[in-house]
């Protein structure tokens, strides 16, 4: 018998002081039997950072031919590519030729680095490219945040995120590795 996805139900609110975006959204999140809840919140918090009112989620680990939230534009281009993890190169390469910008959002404090290494010079030839880092630390208290509901309000300064959850918070202080 196949497991089947968990859902959460968010709601966020988000207000990013940089870039003058305020937005209350509600979110229906499934956490496939493969993902962990941190990389689901990594998903949530991702939207967050990038809040717009075009950006949605995908099918995700379900499509490999789409990353894991994007913006499309009326002629269906993709305007912003955001992958989570480390993807290879045929990735990147995708993500570099089918949408005018794309973000990775790496994680995980052991493999991170060395794919970033790795990769640094063709991310860098692509252009369009953009890379950020976010640590072990920040997404086990995020994991800590977790309910199938949630009420949440992120707050952005300075490139800097302070994610509320009623009694618990945790700051989000992501590390660009490299800006397109």
């Amino acid at each position: 018998m196949a497991l089947k996805a968990t859902i959460y139900k968010a709601h966020i609110n988000v207000a990013d002081l940089d870039r003058h975006v305020y937005i209350d959204k509600s979110h229906t999140l499934a956490c496939h039997p493969s993902e962990t809840v941190q990389r689901l919140m990594l998903r949530l918090i991702t939207w967050g950072l990038n809040a717009d009112e075009d950006l949605l989620f995908t099918k995700g680990l379900c499509d490999t031919d789409e990353p894991d939230l994007w913006i499309k534009n009326l002629s269906d281009e993709i305007e912003l590519w955001i992958d989570l993890g480390l993807p290879d190169e045929k990735r990147l390469k995708k993500a570099a030729h089918r949408a005018k910008k794309a973000l990775i959002v790496a994680y995980g404090d052991n493999a991170a680095p060395i794919w970033w290494q790795q990769n640094k010079a063709k991310i860098q030839q692509y252009g369009n490219i953009s890379v950020m880092f976010v640590n072990d630390q920040t997404l086990a208290e995020l994991e800590d945040l977790t309910e199938r509901s949630m009420q949440l309000q992120l707050t952005i300064e300075g490139e800097q995120g302070w994610l509320n959850a009623g009694e618990k918070s945790c700051t989000i202080n992501p590390e660009w590795w490299h800006r397109a």
